[in-house]
């Protein structure tokens, strides 16, 4: 109820105070009902919209053919498409261009399109972002998680400083100061390695091998920076990083050596005992039975000289195949 200046009260103020004294019980019952009703108010303002807006409401497919599309219909569509990348209530105003885009990631594939001229194809800087548009109700306005205009909360989840509006929280996205952005997968469950300059789960976080910047590279396979990438990156055991995927790609076309060191993706003691019994049963003719190479194992690193043989040359260090002959 806040203070009460009896002082100024009038005589007839005077009944009214001492009855509202015998009233008090009904008065907060009612005082605590409006305050439920206003919360529960407030709460379906900030809530409209809520996961209406957003990459399920798109057909996906569009997006593949982005580069074969005419500029001027790539542009049309843009104008009608929801954001493929977040469910956001709202749209931003890239720093870059001044122009307006549902998300970074929205700006990047229209300005590195194909149909734009080289020279002005250009990232933007997400921190630098200073500018949203309500998708609700249309008013631009400083970045900020609720819109000043109709109330509406633009994204559950609203990271500062990379300007970042997410409504889908299953992600459980959290920001790394370490790494300067937004993760997703719990804080909880990942640590920042300073040597690596990423976060990586908790479960390497005693067992990775540490290669400074090890995420501040492309993948090796499809050339995607990984340190911003949103897809799922894997540590191998040589401390390379490269994208799931694209691990599972190399392997399905057998391919099991790391594309930048040659290391070992995998243990391979069960393939080097069929290379084993592949060489016993293909002796050498005798012209080359006697002649020797050198050869650089690229798992232990150990270089040898080893008996030649068509098959494969076998580490005398670590008993791996995964060799390269250096000289004959």
């Amino acid at each position: 109820m806040g203070e009460v200046h009896i002082e100024n009260l009038v005589p007839q103020d005077f009944r009214l105070f001492h009855h509202m004294g015998s009233c008090s019980q009904h008065f907060n019952e009612d005082h605590i009902f409006s305050e439920e009703s206003m919360n529960v108010e407030t709460s379906e303002i900030l809530d409209k919209g809520l996961m209406e807006y957003g990459y399920e409401s798109v057909p996906v497919y569009l997006a593949k053919f982005n580069s074969f599309l005419p500029l001027y219909l790539l542009n049309m569509m843009c104008s009608v498409i929801r954001c493929l990348h977040y469910r956001r209530r709202c749209r931003i105003r890239a720093p870059c261009c001044n122009e307006i885009f549902d998300c970074r990631h929205c700006h990047n594939e229209a300005k590195n399109n194909i149909n734009v001229d080289q020279k002005h194809r250009h990232d933007m800087p997400r921190h630098e972002t200073k500018q949203v548009i309500c998708s609700l109700c249309g008013t631009e306005q400083e970045v900020q998680q609720v819109c000043i205009n109709c109330g509406v909360c633009m994204g559950k989840y609203f990271c500062e400083t990379c300007k970042l509006f997410d409504d889908d929280t299953s992600k459980k996205q959290y920001h790394c100061g370490g790494c300067g952005i937004c993760r997703i997968g719990g804080l909880e469950n990942f640590f920042h390695c300073y040597k690596c300059g990423c976060c990586y789960s908790n479960l390497l976080k005693n067992s990775h091998p540490c290669i400074e910047g090890a995420m501040h590279h492309d993948c090796p396979v499809c050339f995607e920076f990984l340190f911003e990438s949103r897809y799922d990156v894997t540590v191998l055991p040589c401390g390379h990083t490269i994208h799931k995927s694209c691990l599972k790609e190399m392997r399905d076309h057998y391919q099991y050596a790391c594309p930048l060191c040659s290391k070992s993706v995998c243990d391979m003691s069960k393939v080097w005992e069929k290379f084993d019994m592949e060489i016993a049963a293909t002796p050498m003719p005798e012209h080359y039975q006697n002649k020797m190479v050198r050869i650089l194992c690229n798992d232990c690193g150990k270089s040898s000289e080893v008996q030649f043989h068509v098959v494969a040359q076998k580490c005398l260090n670590c008993k791996s195949y995964n060799t390269r002959q250096t000289r004959s």
